[in-house]
Parts: structure tokens; sequence; C-alpha cells
């Protein structure tokens, strides 16, 4: 039986998009274990929608820098009911995974059913929840910021499947209308 110190490490950056503020969540994986490297936010001033793009898009290749992941994990856009909002979403995602894309890096997407389902156990679970265990898993002396605490459960979820079972948290669901329920 190999020791932990024969097993290999995989930084995870975890990605939570948005035009206003994107947040990250860094973590680490050694065999089974989970440490927390570092979390935060890019935030992106008002003003005209290809600069926002541009700040989030150096903001996340600044990250990618500091930090160096081997892989990426963000989480998938539903559908809103304001198309555009969804719209602005999606051009934040894009801009988030163009940063990743540019520094070579994996991206894995998941939905936020697949993320609560892999960090609380149910894919319905109230954000505090979510919160709650991102800071029991990863040994947090308190809770982070909602998005870093997004980021960081995409991170975790990854880490727990994103491999070739994250796949299994979407078992029993069905699509409707783009959505699992």
């Amino acid at each position: 039986m190999p020791s932990s110190s024969d097993c290999q490490s995989l930084r995870i950056l975890g990605i939570d998009p948005g035009l206003k503020i994107t947040g990250f969540g860094i973590i680490e994986k050694t065999g089974n274990r989970l440490a927390y490297i570092a979390s935060g936010c890019v935030r992106v001033p008002m003003g005209e929608l290809p600069e926002r793009i541009k700040t989030l898009f150096e903001g996340m290749r600044e990250v990618i820098e500091v930090y160096a992941p081997g892989q990426v994990a963000i989480e998938k856009v539903f559908v809103n009911v304001n198309p555009a909002s969804t719209l602005a979403l999606g051009q934040a995602r894009g801009a988030a995974i163009c940063a990743a894309v540019d520094a070579q890096l994996a991206v894995s997407e998941y939905t936020a059913l697949q993320v609560k389902q892999a960090v609380v156990g149910k894919g319905h679970a109230a954000k505090a929840q979510v919160q709650e265990m991102v800071k029991r898993l990863l040994g947090l002396p308190g809770s982070p910021g909602q998005d870093a605490s997004d980021a960081l459960a995409c991170a975790i979820c990854h880490a727990h499947g994103g491999q070739g079972l994250g796949k299994l948290a979407t078992r029993g669901f069905r699509m409707r209308r783009g959505r699992l329920i």
C-alpha cells in the first residue's frame, strides 16, 4: 500500500463565474486528502462589456499564474428567467474558460446540482449548507464568502469525482428544459 508521500498532488482551481464577481478557490488533493490553498474574488467594475470581460480574463489569468493549478473546475450556466442575465453570465464564464485554456489547463464543467450533491450529499442544498460543508471539509476556521465558497465547492466536486466519477452524481435525475431534476 503506497504511503501518502507516494501519492501525487493535484492542485485544482474552482471557479464560480459572474460578470460582477467571479469567485475562485484553490485546493490541493493528495490521495484522499484535500487541503485549502487560497480563495477570493475577481471583482469587475461597471463599464462597457468588452472592458469588463477583459478585466475578468486578466484577473483569472493572474490567479492561474500565482497559484499554478493543474486542472480547472467551473460551474455550468443554468437557464435563468432573464435571458440577458444568462447571456452575461455565459460571457463571464467564457472569459474564465479562455484564461484556463490559454494556460493549457484541462477544464471540467459541473452543474450546481452536481456540486451540491458532491459537497453536501443532496443536490438541492441551501447556500448556507454548502458554505458550512466547505468549511468543514477543508478545516477552515470560518466560512469563506459566498462566491469563494461556491468556487471551492466546485473544486471539491472535481476532486471527489471529476476524474471519471463526476457523472455518477446525476444518475437517477432527468433533464427538463436543460436542467437536471
